[in-house]
């Protein structure tokens, strides 16, 4: 197959010398016409001088390109003679033992399946409704005055449109908790998020009407490790009766475009083998309010884990504006790649500026802030719109009951569906318990009146993230025409986001790359430690190693990989966070990243221990040490250098001697500053030593 190659490039260029000679031949046949004026009686003889001069040129330009061709073809029968023998002598050094034989030509060349690269041949998902390439060159990007909707348009309705068929209304309580953003993870859980979960497991309990959905399981693990038995039973309880729902279910709501895929899934296991364990429930729903942009692959890892439903916020307010317009807030979103559905999971975009009550409720942030109950007057903070939340009571009921339905109904005309969803929640939110009673009992005594009068035609309730999903599918199975869905096909990504005029968020892609770098170097170790650890506790298992099975190497493990989970949090890894909270996520990352290289020392030790009870001795604890070492979290990296005294050295291969059958290759690099050095090995124990000068 090389050969082929090689004749195919000598070719070309044969080719493309004849065209340059003739191309020459023209350009100095040209240059070489007389250059005096014709004179008259003179026409005929002067022509057939300039024409033998012509032939004459072209004769001796055609022997040079001759002479050249041969050369060329002299040289490629010599080269392919050269490779051949090469060949040959290679098969023959190989077949003495001096390493693996190479492939015969015929298992080098590998056969061409038009079918391995059809997905070359064709633009990615052609079955796509809507590919983001095409909008993003569709949006002008002008950003006018919407009027109350402000990055967006008016919305009119009729009020007869719901006659046949009711609005249904979720109202989904939740509360966005970082971990860490102004403040660091530990800060934010002792003085809010710990506070969230105990209000949680009474308030609820009060109703049985009341919904709450979360998402970081960074936190509730924390939480959880602090309760005593009766607040995890009643966790599990509120979780049977669908009170309480798990959505993600990683250990952080990670960010989508600086954080490495495998750090993404790592953290989405960590999270959901905790909750297996503790909680004996899988998340169904994806929830991604406030990551700076939305990947496609994250969509497909939520695909692979089993997901059907997904959730974003954080996108352009044009784009956002045009999918409204087209009501296509609602999309099943499909990898670019995939010809087929099989990577398809239903996304629902929240259409509005943010994920806070003011703008989920409907278009107008004035009005939807006057029912954020916890922003009452004599609160701590009020609406910046100036108009205050009023409790609900029997003298007001109908007209607020009015003003947060019309809310609703714009809301939902940017939707294919008469289902509609309402977020209700923001920011570190029901962290007091005088926040759970003002917004669950204002709000009920809003459904129970719109509930209780028929010529609303809505049906409203607090419900999680699946009662929403399942609802929708409902509605969808319904409308379905010719087994085709309402709702259309998206290939593409939403990067990069802006939340307002040309505030562009592309600056986290590159800020503090110090800790994005410490973040991948970590990931690298995990991964090694994992591997290696999961060897040596094998053997130690098998040789009954007390001092190895005793230690807290699992533990520690553990640890790196949810400090790792942590750094992926959509604060962190994007450097978004404070200086304070940014050295916290520093010192957890440097900190395991220690106890890793500790981790991989030991099991590499009993791997490579003849005796592997010998490993009980303390003093080979610090024996093997890393290559690259680190003096503090805030410390470049550096390599280990060994300097050699001119004492001769010797490391005992007894120590390093391998006690399996299969065959290992070490590799060692030298800096030599002059010093000579002789590397001894034990020919009679089949070590061979490969040295590179």
């Amino acid at each position: 197959m090389k050969l082929s190659r090689q004749f195919t490039v000598f070719g070309s260029a044969i080719f493309c010398v004849v065209i340059f000679s003739l191309y020459l031949m023209l350009d100095r046949g040209h240059l070489d016409y007389p250059r005096s004026p014709r004179r008259e009686g003179s026409f005929p003889q002067g022509q057939l001088s300039m024409l033998q001069e012509k032939i004459d040129h072209l004769e001796h330009l055609l022997a040079e390109n001759n002479e050249i061709i041969s050369n060329i073809r002299d040289s490629v029968i010599n080269l392919s003679e050269s490779v051949e023998d090469g060949l040959k002598s290679s098969q023959g050094n190989f077949s003495q033992g001096a390493g693996s034989p190479l492939l015969s030509s015929k298992q080098l060349s590998l056969t061409d399946n038009p079918a391995d690269c059809l997905f070359a041949s064709q633009s990615g998902s052609q079955n796509s409704d809507v590919q983001m390439l095409d909008v993003y060159n569709l949006i002008p990007f002008d950003n006018p005055d919407g009027g109350v909707w402000k990055q967006g348009f008016d919305i009119t309705y009729q009020s007869n449109e719901w006659d046949t068929k009711p609005l249904q209304v979720f109202v989904v309580p939740h509360s966005h908790n970082d971990p860490g953003w102004l403040e660091t993870f530990d800060e934010y859980f002792r003085e809010r998020t710990q506070y969230i979960f105990n209000n949680m497991v009474v308030k609820l309990k009060e109703d049985a009407r009341r919904k709450f959905i979360w998402s970081e399981i960074s936190y509730l693990s924390k939480w959880w490790d602090t309760i005593d038995i009766q607040k995890k039973d009643a966790v599990k309880s509120l979780l049977e009766n669908g009170q309480l729902e798990i959505v993600t279910g990683g250990w952080v709501m990670p960010d989508e475009a600086a954080a490495h895929y495998f750090a993404l899934i790592d953290q989405l296991i960590e999270g959901h083998q905790w909750l297996e364990k503790n909680l004996g429930v899988k998340p169904r729903s994806g929830w991604a309010i406030d990551p700076f942009g939305h990947s496609p692959t994250m969509a497909y890892l939520l695909k692979c884990a089993g997901f059907s439903h997904m959730l974003i916020q954080r996108v352009h307010y044009a784009v956002k504006k045009h999918f409204a317009l087209q009501k296509t807030l609602e999309f099943f979103w499909r990898q670019n790649w995939d010809l087929g559905s099989v990577t398809d999971i239903f996304c629902h975009m929240m259409p509005f500026y943010s994920y806070d009550v003011p703008h989920t409720c409907g278009p107008d942030p004035k009005i939807c802030c006057q029912f954020d109950f916890k922003r009452l007057s004599g609160g701590r903070f009020g609406c910046p719109w100036g108009v205050p939340p009023e409790k609900i009571n029997i003298r007001n009921v109908e007209s607020r009951a009015r003003i947060l339905l019309d809310q609703y109904r714009k809301k939902s005309k940017l939707f294919r569906t008469t289902v509609l969803l309402a977020p209700l929640g923001d920011d570190f939110r029901y962290s007091e318990s005088t926040e759970w009673d003002l917004q669950f009992r204002n709000y009920q005594l809003l459904f129970d009146y719109m509930n209780s009068q028929p010529q609303y035609n809505v049906k409203i309730q607090f419900g999680t993230l699946s009662d929403y999903f399942d609802a929708l599918d409902k509605e969808d199975t319904t409308n379905r025409k010719n087994s085709r869905s309402m709702f259309p096909v998206l290939s593409g990504d939403f990067f990069t986001y802006a939340d307002r005029d040309d505030h562009y968020w592309s600056g986290y892609f590159t800020s503090r790359p110090f800790y994005k770098r410490m973040d991948r170097i970590l990931e690298s170790h995990l991964r090694a430690a994992e591997i290696i650890y999961y060897f040596a506790l094998k053997q130690a298992q098998k040789y009954k190693i007390n001092a190895f099975l005793s230690s807290s190497d699992f533990t520690t493990l553990t640890e790196a990989r949810r400090n790792l989970g942590l750094f992926q949090h959509h604060d962190a890894i994007t450097g978004t966070a404070k200086d304070l909270v940014v050295v916290d996520y520093g010192t957890r990352l440097f900190n395991s990243f220690m106890n890793l290289k500790k981790i991989i020392g030991r099991s590499a030790l009993l791997l490579i221990l003849k005796d592997k009870h010998a490993y009980d001795s303390p003093s080979f604890d610090t024996l093997l040490e890393m290559d690259l070492q680190q003096k503090s979290q805030a410390s470049l990296q550096y390599k280990t250098i060994i300097k050699l005294s001119e004492e001769p050295s010797c490391l005992d291969s007894e120590t390093l001697e391998p006690t399996l059958t299969s065959t290992f290759s070490y590799s060692l690099s030298f800096i030599n500053w002059g010093v000579f050095w002789t590397l001894l090995t034990s020919e009679e124990r089949g070590i061979i030593l490969h040295y590179l000068m």
